[in-house]
């Protein structure tokens, strides 16, 4: 039988604030466990929580982005539930009244809509050691904020493709807009995949399959997949779709059941008592607007109706901010947009690794571009004093000037090197002529640059020798 697939995401990301959510504790990664806590992110009877207003504005900066609506007044909740990394054995979060509502985020060719994005404080975390589990707390309060697309409107997410594409704009949005890092690897940024299948084309959905806190996009994609064949397998065999909570094993390539799915009456949801409402006037929306860096997509029009870049370069450019910063700040020095992105994506991105730092200033490389540009550097010797000055504090053109890297020989000079080696390789000469080889006009051009100690322009020989010789 064909089936529509349904797909939907709840994808939480920890914004980077300097402090949690309701406590004056660090927002910091990979401190020794349980250094950064209180009374409050610990849940200790008679603390009280007070409100980061600096998470509500990056939470609704997060909703702008993607043109949300946001509610005037937003209140804060109890989700309660028992678990070891929830000390309060309630969580703070918004249910009935969320801070954005309503937005959607294209993908392909179609905008798929979202329901909401709301605050909420994070849980710790658990440490599974043998038999042993422990408890760190550090994570707990972290402000958090949670997406949940609206997978019964249409158009939804089809397919594990379609998802991956989802969350990597969202995540290259949180980015540019400056509200989270999103570094996978540390648990930034986490998602929920709940699927449903029904038989193809018919407007009753499918029972609903939830996979729980998947880190990494890859293993987003196995465990789609993955659903998708079991449930496909369980429906062709005449089977029924039981309503659970599965967790999945990423090693093993495959999940298990965690619990029967609850609902959010499970969860005993009621206005926090110790929490005022949000209010949040048009002024505060405005100013937050105004305050947004340009998105993705704003860039890449720019980098292509704009800078004639291809889509391709523009992608690779945009997919690390950094990079795109980097590029930007390039361009605003020399107007060179197109050649600045091939160096970019050849020569910088080259030496990148392992997600570090670009390690050369702006105004070094746009010396070395203007410098190639002009004929006064070899593109070889370009690229050699790249790799010297690379990750130090050196001058790009103080150290060409003292390597002897620039091509400051006088054009005199050049044409006797020139017909020096017309003489000395007289056979290889009479050879082209007949032949009419370009290797053999090459290899000439690289006597030339030999003789010249590089110091020669090689498009400039080609063309000189090209006249001589033809």
């Amino acid at each position: 039988m064909q089936y529509d697939v349904v797909i939907g995401l709840e994808v939480h990301a920890e914004l980077n604030t300097k402090t949690k959510c309701f406590c004056s504790c660090k927002n910091q990664y990979g401190q020794s466990p349980n250094s950064n806590c209180c009374p409050v992110c610990v849940g200790l009877p008679g603390a009280l929580p007070v409100l980061n207003g600096e998470a509500v504005k990056k939470t609704i900066k997060a909703g702008l982005a993607m043109g949300f609506e946001i509610n005037k007044t937003a209140i804060f909740e109890r989700k309660n539930y028992f678990y070891p990394d929830l000390p309060k054995a309630y969580q703070i979060s918004q249910l009935e009244k969320p801070i954005c509502i309503n937005g959607s985020l294209r993908i392909f060719d179609k905008d798929i809509p979202i329901n909401r994005i709301h605050l909420e404080e994070d849980a710790g975390k658990l440490i599974h050691q043998g038999n042993i589990s422990m408890i760190d707390y550090n994570r707990g309060g972290v402000p958090l904020i949670e997406l949940v697309t609206d997978a019964l409107k249409e158009p939804h997410i089809e397919s594990a493709d379609e998802a991956i594409e989802f969350l990597t704009k969202l995540r290259q949005i949180y980015i540019y807009a400056g509200v989270a890092e999103c570094e996978l690897e540390k648990g930034q940024m986490r998602a929920d995949v709940n699927i449903s299948l029904k038989p193809k084309g018919s407007a009753e959905y499918g029972v609903k399959v939830e996979m729980k806190n998947i880190m990494g996009f890859k293993s987003v994609y196995r465990a789609i997949n993955y659903e998708i064949n079991r449930q496909k397998e369980i429906l062709d065999d005449g089977g029924t779709i039981l309503q659970e909570t599965r967790k999945w094993d990423d090693e093993k390539g495959e999940s298990f059941t965690l619990r029967t799915k609850e609902n959010s009456e499970d969860y005993r949801y009621f206005p926090d008592p110790d929490l005022i409402a949000i209010h949040i006037s048009d002024e505060d929306i405005e100013e937050i607007k105004k305050s947004l860096s340009p998105l993705p997509d704003q860039l890449k029009q720019i980098y292509t109706s704009n800078y004639g870049l291809s889509e391709y370069d523009a992608d690779v450019i945009l997919a690390d901010k950094k990079i795109s910063d980097f590029y930007n700040q390039c361009v605003a020095l020399y107007p060179q947009p197109k050649t600045i992105a091939n160096w970019i994506t050849t020569e910088i991105l080259a030496r990148i690794k392992n997600n570090e730092d670009i390690a050369i200033s702006g105004e070094n490389l746009i010396w070395i571009i203007k410098t190639v540009d002009e004929k006064k550097l070899q593109r070889n010797n370009a690229k050699e004093l790249l790799s010297i000055i690379w990750g130090t504090d050196l001058d790009a053109q103080t150290e060409a000037k003292s390597r002897g890297l620039l091509s400051d020989l006088d054009q005199s000079v050049i044409l006797g090197i020139l017909d020096n080696v017309l003489k000395e390789k007289a056979e290889v000469v009479e050879q082209y002529k007949r032949e009419k080889d370009p290797k053999i006009l090459n290899f000439l051009v690289g006597q030339v640059m030999k003789a010249s100690l590089g110091k020669a322009n090689a498009q400039e020989i080609m063309q000189i020798l090209r006249e001589k010789l033809n």
